[in-house]
């Protein structure tokens, strides 16, 4: 089965520990992970707003995730932009990077920034964060586990338990991701 191709908004792969598991996954081949440079850039300057503390890490991950996935910068987005109509004019980049991209689907916690009706006909859906890894927790619980616990283990710098790493998944609003790994012990950790 070809992996999904998903493009992961800026809100997506603002917090930590929800880019680094997209990023797993993504790397495992459980979807194909894109996004922009726009897109990149919205992130990495909210992020430094509000944790100017992290001004030296966040090059050092925009490098390591286009490293990791190299094929994840969407390019040459501008022609369907003008065409395209969503709540927040804004957004309009993201959804011309998803045709372009031929994604199956936005990963965003903005929903309604882009709604069903202006996504018709261009073959992609807006999905949450936690629907999004809850689709792929249904068809593929031990390739997720698996991504969850490569994800804890590049904490050994700032060793978190198990527990304390879906507490911070479950902050994110990711609910039923947080969940998912207690109805697998101790499968996915011991």
């Amino acid at each position: 089965m070809t992996p999904a191709v998903a493009v992961l908004d800026a809100n997506a792969l603002y917090p930590a520990p929800l880019r680094d598991l997209l990023m797993q996954m993504s790397y495992d081949g459980l979807f194909q992970a894109r996004w922009t440079a726009e897109i990149e850039h919205e992130w990495k300057r909210n992020l430094l707003v509000n944790r100017p503390d992290l001004a030296g890490q966040i090059d050092r991950t925009q490098a390591v995730m286009r490293r990791t996935i190299p094929d994840a910068l969407v390019t040459g987005y501008a022609t369907p932009l003008p065409d395209l109509s969503l709540p927040d004019p804004n957004d309009r980049h993201v959804l011309a990077a998803a045709i372009v991209a031929v994604a199956d689907a936005i990963v965003t916690f903005n929903l309604r920034d882009f709604p069903a009706a202006a996504l018709t006909g261009h073959g992609v859906e807006a999905l949450h964060p936690d629907d999004f890894l809850m689709e792929f927790a249904a068809a593929k619980p031990r390739q997720v586990l698996a991504a969850i616990r490569s994800c804890l283990a590049r904490l050994a710098n700032q060793p978190i338990m198990p527990d304390g790493y879906l507490a911070a998944l479950h902050r994110l609003g990711l609910m039923e991701t947080a969940s998912f790994p207690n109805g697998h012990r101790p499968d996915w950790y011991p």
